[in-house]
C-alpha cells in the first residue's frame, strides 16, 4: 500500500531518503494565492512560497534590494567605536594592519577593507597567516612584524574573537585593535578597543547570520557616512558587493534577509566583470555562463580556497585587490594549478577516509553516530573538504584529522542541521580532551594530541548521538514540485531563477520527474555519469550525476539503464555553445511503487 505522505510514494530512495512535498497544505494554499495574485506561474509560487514569501513580500522577494534589506549598521554593538577609530585614522593617514582568516571569507573581508583604506589614500598592510605554519587566528609573532612595519592600528577579519594573548600583545606593542568577525563567541572577549561581531552574546542585532565580509560591508558603510561631510573622494560600495556575495556563498550562511540581498546585487556586479581579480579568477575556471550564485560556491570560491589549503595563502586577498589585468591573470592561473593539485590530494586522502568510515559505520551503516577519521600523510589544509564529503556520503556529522610527527593532529568537521557540531567542540575544549577548537553549528576545527581521537570521537559520540539520531529520523528530501522533461525549457529555468540566488537558507528547488526513462548512460572523467531520459511523451532531457561514479547513487543508476524511475534533479541554464539550454543535476533517484 503506497504511503500518502511520501512524495510519489518513495519512502526510500537510492540514497536512503524518504521524499516529501516542501510545503504545507497551508503553504499550498499560499502558493495559489501567490500565484493568484502576480501572475505568477505554479512552479515559481509554490518555490517562493516554501521559502518564506506571503500574498504581501512575494514582489519583493522575487527583487531583493540592498536598500530595503540593509539595517542601520549602528545595530551592532561597538560598531561605532570601531568606525570612529577607523575615521581616526584615515584623517591622521595612519598605518593600518589588516589581519585576516585563509579561507574565502577571510581573503574577501580583507581586500574589501583594503581597497577602501586604499581608495582614501592610505597603505595598509595584509597579513594572511600560512595554515600549516601560523594556524588559524592572530599570532604574536606576525602582529609583532606588523608593529615593525609601522602599524599603529590593527584590524583582524574574520577572526579575532578568541585571539586573547596575541591581541593583548598587540596592546602591549601599542597598537589599537578592532575585530570585526562573525564566529561564535566565548562570554568572555578579547580587551579589545571595539570588537564587532553580531554572534557575540550581548549583541541583540539579529544579524548573527551574516559572514564576515558582511560584517566589514556594514562597517565601512558606517564609515563612508562618518566622513561624508569631511572628503568627497569616498568609493562607491556597491561596486565591492561582488566581493561580499563571493563570501557570503562560499561561507555557507544562510540565503535569506541581508545575504540575500548582498548576493543578489553583488551578482549584478560580479556580471559586469569589472574587477581584474575575478575576471582573470572567472576565465582561469572557464566559467562561460553568467555567473550564478553556485558558480561562486563550487568555481571561484574552491581556487581561492586553494591558496590558503596547498600554496600561498595572502594570494586571494591580492587577486582581489589588484587592479593590474596581467598580475590578475598571473595570480588566477597560479590559483587554478593550486587547485588541481587540491583536488588530486583530495582523492588520494577520500579513499582512504571513506575506508576507513566504512569499517566505523559497520555494514548496515548504522554504528557511529559522528565519523571521526585520521590520516598520517593527509593534507592539513584539505581535511576539511574531506569531512564534507564524508558528512554527504554518510549523512552523519564527521570529522577529519591529519595528524603529524609532532604527536599533534589538526582536524575540520562538518555537520548536519540540527547538530551543533561549533558547541560539541567548545565542550571538548573546555574538557580537556582537546587542545583548541571552535567553529560554528555547520563547521569546526580542532587541535589535539595524537593520542586523544579516540577520546575525542567517544566524547562528540556522547555529546551528539541523540541529536544526529533526531536529525537523520527527520532526514527527507524536499520535494518543490512534479514536472516531465518536455516541460524543462529554457524560459522555464529562467523563471524559476527569479526565486534565486539559491543556496544555505534558500535551497535550489527540486524537482520530481516522475517515470522517466533511462534510456542512456556514460561515464566522464571525474566518476561523473551523464544520463539521457525520455518522459512519456517522448520528449529527451539529458542530465549528470556528478561524482557518482562507484557510489550508491551512481550504482543505482547503473543497474536502473532502461527502466522507468523517479528522477529528484536541480534544473539550471547554461550557454554552451552559444545557445541557451537547460542542465539538470541529479539528486536521488527511486523505483516507481
Amino acid at each position: 500500500m503506497m504511503d500518502a505522505t511520501a512524495y510519489l510514494g518513495v519512502t526510500r530512495s537510492a540514497l536512503g531518503r524518504r521524499w516529501r512535498d516542501r510545503l504545507t497544505p497551508d503553504l499550498a494554499r499560499e502558493a495559489q494565492a501567490i500565484g493568484a495574485a502576480h501572475g505568477l506561474s505554479d512552479v515559481l509560487s509554490r518555490v517562493i512560497a516554501s521559502r518564506g514569501a506571503t500574498l504581501d513580500n512575494a514582489a519583493p522577494f522575487l527583487e531583493p534590494r540592498l536598500r530595503e534589506a540593509m539595517p542601520d549598521p549602528s545595530v551592532l554593538v561597538d560598531l561605532d567605536r570601531a568606525v570612529e577609530r577607523l575615521a581616526r585614522a584615515v584623517r591622521a593617514r595612519e598605518r593600518i594592519a589588516i589581519f585576516g582568516d585563509y579561507d574565502v571569507d577571510g581573503a574577501c573581508s580583507a581586500a574589501l577593507l583594503g581597497n577602501y583604506l586604499r581608495h582614501v589614500g592610505l597603505d595598509p598592510l595584509v597579513h594572511i597567516p600560512d595554515r600549516l605554519t601560523e594556524g588559524y587566528g592572530p599570532n604574536i609573532a606576525a602582529i609583532t612584524a606588523l608593529r615593525e612595519k609601522g602599524a599603529s592600528l590593527l584590524v583582524t577579519v574574520d577572526c579575532g574573537t578568541s585571539g586573547h594573548e596575541p591581541l593583548a600583545e598587540a596592546a602591549r606593542l601599542g597598537m589599537d585593535v578592532l575585530v570585526l568577525d562573525h564566529h561564535q563567541a566565548p562570554e568572555h572577549l578579547p580587551a579589545v578597543h571595539a570588537l564587532v561581531n553580531p554572534n557575540r552574546l550581548d549583541d541583540l542585532s539579529g544579524l548573527g547570520h551574516l559572514c564576515a565580509a558582511g560584517v566589514v560591508f556594514l562597517a565601512l558603510v558606517a564609515l563612508n557616512r562618518r566622513l561624508r561631510s569631511e572628503r568627497n573622494d569616498l568609493p562607491d560600495l556597491i561596486a565591492g558587493l561582488d566581493i561580499v556575495a563571493l563570501a557570503t556563498v562560499a561561507d555557507v550562511v544562510p540565503l535569506t534577509g541581508l545575504n540575500r540581498a548582498y548576493v543578489a546585487q553583488g551578482l549584478k556586479v560580479l556580471r559586469a566583470r569589472s574587477r581584474p581579480g575575478l575576471v582573470a579568477l572567472a576565465d582561469a575556471a572557464r566559467l562561460d555562463a553568467e555567473p550564478e550564485a553556485w558558480h561562486l560556491g563550487f568555481l571561484l570560491g574552491p581556487r581561492i580556497n586553494a591558496g590558503g589549503r596547498v600554496g600561498d595563502a595572502g594570494l586571494g586577498a591580492r587577486l582581489l585587490m589588484t587592479t593590474d589585468p596581467d598580475e590578475a591573470r598571473a595570480i588566477a592561473q597560479q590559483l587554478d594549478h593550486l587547485n588541481r593539485e587540491r583536488q588530486a590530494a583530495e582523492e588520494a586522502m577520500l579513499v582512504e577516509a571513506e575506508e576507513e568510515a566504512l569499517r566505523l559505520v559497520g555494514m548496515d551503516e548504522q554504528d557511529r553516530s559522528v565519523l571521526v577519521v585520521a590520516g598520517e600523510r593527509w593534507h592539513p589544509g584539505i581535511v576539511g573538504i574531506v569531512a564534507g564529503r564524508l558528512k554527504e556520503r554518510f549523512q552523519r556529522p564527521a570529522f577529519a584529522i591529519a595528524t603529524g610527527e609532532n604527536g599533534q593532529g589538526t582536524g575540520s568537521g562538518r555537520s548536519l542541521t540540527g547538530v551543533d557540531l561549533g558547541a560539541a567542540v567548545r565542550a571538548a575544549v573546555e574538557a580537556g580532551v582537546i587542545v583548541k577548537g571552535g567553529g560554528h553549528a555547520m563547521a569546526a576545527g580542532v587541535t589535539l594530541a595524537r593520542d586523544r581521537i579516540t577520546d575525542f570521537a567517544a566524547f562528540l559520540e556522547d555529546h551528539l548521538a541523540a541529536d544526529v539520531a533526531a536529525a537523520r529520523a527527520a532526514d527527507a528530501l524536499l520535494i518543490d514540485s512534479a514536472l516531465t522533461a518536455e516541460s524543462l525549457t529554457p524560459d522555464f529555468v529562467a523563471d524559476l531563477a527569479r526565486a534565486g540566488p539559491f543556496g544555505q537558507g534558500n535551497p535550489e528547488p527540486v524537482l520530481a520527474l516522475p517515470s522517466h526513462r533511462l534510456l542512456d548512460i556514460r561515464e566522464l572523467r571525474g566518476g561523473h555519469l551523464k544520463l539521457t531520459l525520455a518522459g512519456g511523451s517522448g520528449a529527451r532531457a539529458e542530465a549528470m550525476a556528478f561524482r557518482a561514479a562507484g557510489r550508491p547513487l551512481g550504482d543505482a543508476l547503473q543497474k536502473a539503464r532502461g527502466q522507468a524511475i523517479h528522477l529528484a534533479v536541480n534544473a539550471g541554464r547554461d550557454n554552451w555553445g552559444g545557445r541557451p539550454r537547460v542542465s539538470l543535476r541529479v539528486v536521488d533517484i527511486a523505483q516507481p511503487v
